[in-house]
């Protein structure tokens, strides 16, 4: 099986230049049929879902994992997404959102039965003999170094395609003084088992787990997102994770989307996405 992109374009990808059109995906949670009926709706697959969506640049902003039951189908589907993209003179970026996090952890809180039985073909270990067995296949897979992790250390944290940064959560002016290569860079290593976890993954503050823009934000929260920007030379963040119970929605003059539509049969809301095309933003979909 093959996984992603090498480090070098992965690296890259953190930081990637323009296209000619940009669609952000938001959570899809373990739903492969909203999931892939979004991509039909934005044109970058066919009824094959095969890639068909030329030069164009898809963003996937996290939250592949848990409340539903086709996670594998969507990590192994996504994965050769990417392939194809890369043939065709596109891109497929994928971020890492709170639900990857916390699998690597072992929080299996939202993981489905049938979310379970999915990674049971998995090798063990000793590291696992511990839990339940019908978890032992799923923390072999996303334990630190395990093949699942492994594939999501391949995934930046925060990521910036032209003049749009994306993220599962927010970015706030304290990450990029830490250094969004920084917070990539820490991520990586701990999904791939060469370091501890990072110390900035659990706060609620975290760029995984921040709801700064999109719970109703005030005039404050619009001045903190401008400093961000400024600070990133971006003109818009799009970000996932805070369902809007009607769709897609913008705040602060549309310089924060905030795609995560429910689309998951979990929530029940519509299949849509972002299409960023000569400087302006809109929703397709349902």
């Amino acid at each position: 099986m093959q996984w992603g992109v090498i480090w070098a374009v992965w690296v890259l990808l953190a930081a990637a230049p323009g296209a000619p059109r940009v669609v952000a995906i938001g959570d899809m949670h373990g739903d492969a049929g909203a999931a892939w009926r979004a991509l039909r709706l934005a044109g970058l697959v066919d009824a094959e879902l095969r890639w068909v969506g030329g030069r164009a640049v898809l963003v996937q902003t996290g939250d592949v994992l848990d409340r539903g039951d086709d996670e594998r189908a969507l990590l192994d589907g996504l994965a050769r997404l990417q392939r194809e993209a890369a043939a065709a003179g596109g891109r497929v970026v994928l971020l890492n959102g709170n639900h990857e996090l916390m699998n690597v952890q072992g929080d299996f809180r939202y993981v489905t039965p049938r979310g379970f039985a999915a990674f049971a073909d998995v090798p063990t270990g000793d590291a696992v003999q511990r839990l339940p067995a019908r978890a032992r296949g799923r923390a072999a897979a996303f334990r630190p170094g395990g093949v699942y992790a492994r594939a999501l250390a391949d995934r930046p944290i925060i990521a910036q395609v032209g003049d749009s940064v994306f993220v599962h959560g927010g970015v706030l002016p304290q990450h990029v003084g830490y250094g969004v290569a920084r917070l990539n860079r820490e991520a990586a290593a701990w999904l791939k088992g060469q370091a501890p976890e990072p110390a900035w993954v659990r706060s609620p503050d975290s760029p995984v787990w921040s709801r700064q823009y999109c719970q109703s934000p005030g005039p404050a929260d619009c001045v903190l997102l401008a400093r961000t920007l400024a600070a990133l030379g971006a003109e818009r963040l799009v970000v996932g994770h805070t369902v809007q119970p009607k769709g897609i929605r913008s705040f602060c003059d549309a310089r924060v989307w905030c795609i995560d539509s429910g689309m998951a049969k979990h929530y029940g809301g519509p299949a849509q996405a972002l299409s960023i095309e000569g400087g302006a933003a809109r929703v397709i979909g349902e």
